[in-house]
């Protein structure tokens, strides 16, 4: 049963630790709390504001409506076809607690995805990716609740529309829909991915010529405490920016001028650069602006110090977007909501 409540600080929920207040404020259980919930006033005469793990956003402003706090739980598996389990997860299940309970029994598929921060609701709407996997590889179909009606529909991957770190509730669909479970079908024989970034030259030096699933989630997950700052103990949302895709003359532009230049095949005649790259060749590297400035040993990530508002990150923000089309040519599109 949910629990309304009015002026609440959202400070413990965002991982930026952004201070602002939400009008009025409920944390959501189950489907039956939003159904209940659709019924009153406060409700259709709010704007609404859905929360998972708050990893993804950064806060410029008191949210003048209601927040919807999703903490839906519950994960479970079933035989789906010969080598193939279908696994079903609550909205507001932890996503790394998925990732180690498939990795836990054997179901392959979501271990390059391992310590991504944020809930399993907020998987498909950014369409999730890290090491060379994405949410969209293990998706089978989601739940959601339709904020005009009330109703229950059900989305197939097709109708999502993924693409890079986008789907159709980013697009034509934004802030109509609550996810409120998501599908995903992954594999009982392992199809081990381990060719992306730094997972190949980790598994060397260990010597691991045949690695399992756990050793790919294990390395995985070092490699991004190594690289990413703890929320609990810095403000952050993890990736700000996403990681450009640009044309491959242009890119052979850029390689040419930039020998140095990280880059990622992306498909027909495109070329995905390195975001951080790019930030960090523009001296922005472990910087501090004020109250906010860039992680010391990932320039992609942004950060709060202590007591930084969300106005100071953005305009940041700017500047990093602005110093990294000056040098490069090249537009970075924040990752994160703005709110």
């Amino acid at each position: 049963m949910y629990s309304l409540k009015e002026n609440i600080s959202l400070k413990p929920y965002n991982t930026f630790g952004i201070d602002v207040k939400a009008r009025f404020f409920a944390e959501i259980s189950s489907t039956a709390d939003l159904t209940e919930l659709f019924r009153l006033p406060v409700f259709k005469e709010n704007r609404l504001l859905v929360l998972g793990g708050g990893s993804n956003m950064l806060f410029t402003s008191d949210f003048e409506g209601l927040v919807l706090k999703i903490s839906i739980p519950g994960i479970t598996a079933s035989r789906y076809d010969e080598g193939q389990v279908k696994v079903t997860a609550g909205a507001g299940v932890v996503w790394n607690d998925l990732v180690k309970y498939c990795v836990e029994q054997d179901f392959a598929g979501m271990e390059n995805l391992s310590l991504i921060p944020g809930t399993v609701g907020a998987s498909p709407i950014q369409n999730i990716g890290a090491y060379g996997v994405e949410l969209k590889d293990v998706f089978e179909s989601c739940t959601a609740f339709e904020i005009a009606t009330g109703e229950i529909r059900e989305f197939d991957y097709d109708a999502c529309r993924f693409a890079y770190r986008d789907s159709i509730f980013k697009t034509e669909l934004k802030g109509q829909y609550i996810i409120t479970g998501v599908n995903f079908i992954l594999d009982t024989d392992a199809k081990i991915n381990s060719q992306y970034g730094a997972i190949q030259s980790v598994l060397a030096e260990r010597r691991i010529s045949r690695p399992t699933i756990a050793d790919i989630s294990a390395i995985v997950s070092e490699i991004r405490v190594s690289k990413l700052p703890d929320p609990s103990t810095i403000g952050n949302a993890g990736s700000f920016f996403k990681n450009p895709v640009v044309e491959r003359s242009v890119f052979d532009g850029l390689k040419q001028k930039f020998p140095d230049l990280i880059s990622y095949p992306a498909g027909a005649n495109k070329m995905k650069l390195a975001a951080g790259w790019l930030i960090e060749q523009c001296g922005f590297k472990g910087i501090v602006d004020g109250h906010t400035g860039t992680w010391k040993n990932q320039a992609l990530v942004l950060v709060n110090h202590g007591g930084a508002t969300g106005e100071e990150v953005y305009s940041f923000s700017e500047k990093i977007i602005d110093t990294v089309q000056a040098k490069f040519g090249v537009t970075l599109e924040r990752e994160v909501n703005i709110l």
